[in-house]
């Protein structure tokens, strides 16, 4: 069966249509012209694997990953970075016009589409090191990863030493090209950490949360702020990107403004609050908090606070009046309970930063009462891949 790819999915899946049904065929790329076999139907969709390439789309271009085929992590490699930006800002403009939410939003291109991670999880199966291929647990094994920081890179190799035969391996990297490694394993480990500091700047192993060399946190400086970054605590993994999300940030702030943060992590949105007359972050993870109240020291700022608390129970906690409310949840979104305390409190605005689109706009859309969508910035924090990192600026209506 021959067909034409017609366009990508939100994920990053060509489709195309068989009669009037939408069939999904991996590895495609709009513009495609292949023959293809059905594997799985549904009354509403199809999905398809490509036989044969028939005639490939002028929009293709060459991966520059060697396991791209099989990988099946950065699914935006086959076209340009000019296209896989112009593939976001569509994909957010019309989830939400969808939902019939109408946004113009700016984009921010990443400066370093390549080698941008500052962290990346590695699967270690009977020895073999690498990523789970797409949609199974078959381990593709990897040398490097294109997207990942040169200094993780250059760790990569190095695991094959440490005896895992099986389990999972964590790195972590920053600007200065310093080396976290996170393991949890079972197995009998053999590590030469004289050898490793010849070879990278170790700065500690974790190992099934123990410190088994040096120290479990890394620091990162961004815009000239230092953050202390726990091995179990969340940091933006595109530190360049970061930086300009922080900005933005910042620059909604003023200094008659009360701030409230939820999910605020290691205080990094909380602390390019700075401006306001108080900022409150509340997180759950003990270590993130503690990072937080560090970072706050290091960097001299006095007008944050931190609680360690789910963000629910801290709104009910705290009853007090915020004049903006922060808050960047996890891909899940926002729980209804606190889409209700938040519209309690009714803050002047709202700075929605979500790494999800889709559950972006089912929150938003019970903001949509009260607020309205003053902003609309995409990042991509995520480069080749179809994540997206997305910045909403609800304002009260009335």
């Amino acid at each position: 069966m021959q067909v034409v790819i017609d366009r990508f999915d939100d994920l990053g899946c060509g489709i195309a249509y068989v009669g009037d049904k939408i069939t999904f065929v991996p590895n495609t790329v709009p513009g495609d012209t292949v023959a293809i076999t059905i594997t799985k139907e549904n009354k509403k969709y199809n999905i398809a694997k490509v036989d044969k390439y028939i005639k490939l789309s002028s929009r293709r271009v060459k991966p520059k990953c060697p396991y791209f085929d099989i990988c099946g992590g950065c699914t935006l490699q086959s076209i340009s970075y000019e296209d896989t930006i112009n593939y976001k800002y569509n994909k957010v403009k019309n989830l939400f016009k969808k939902n019939n939410i109408d946004i113009n939003p700016t984009i921010i291109k990443n400066p370093s589409p390549f080698n941008y991670r500052n962290k990346i999880s590695l699967k270690v199966v009977d020895k073999k090191i690498g990523f789970y291929e797409e949609n199974t647990h078959n381990i593709v094994e990897i040398k490097e990863c294109i997207i990942a920081s040169s200094a993780i890179n250059k760790t990569i190799p190095l695991i094959s030493e440490f005896n895992i035969i099986n389990g999972s391996i964590t790195i972590r990297s920053n600007k200065n090209d310093e080396i976290l490694i996170i393991i949890e394993s079972n197995d009998k480990l053999n590590i030469d950490i004289n050898y490793l500091k010849t070879q990278i700047k170790l700065v500690g192993i974790v190992i099934n949360n123990e410190t088994f060399y040096g120290d479990n946190f890394l620091i990162e400086n961004i815009n000239d702020y230092f953050y202390k970054i726990s091995y179990d605590s969340f940091f933006q993994v595109n530190p360049y990107v970061a930086s300009i999300l922080f900005n933005e940030v910042s620059k909604r702030i003023n200094e008659e403004d009360t701030v409230l943060d939820l999910y605020c992590g290691v205080g990094t949105l909380s602390l390019n609050a700075y401006r306001a007359k108080e900022v409150i972050g509340v997180e759950i993870v003990e270590n993130a908090i503690l990072n937080a109240i560090f970072n706050a020291r290091i960097n001299k700022i006095d007008n944050v606070k931190f609680i360690l608390n789910d963000s629910t129970k801290a709104i009910v906690k705290l009853n007090k009046k915020f004049s903006k409310i922060i808050v960047d949840p996890p891909r899940s979104g926002l729980t209804k309970t606190i889409i209700e305390n938040i519209l309690s409190i009714n803050p002047e605005e709202i700075i929605y930063v979500s790494c999800d689109p889709a559950t972006l706009v089912r929150d938003i859309l019970l903001f949509i009462d009260k607020y309205s969508v003053s902003e609309a910035i995409i990042f991509d924090m995520f480069s080749y891949t179809y994540h997206v990192e997305t910045m909403i600026i609800l304002k009260r209506k009335f």
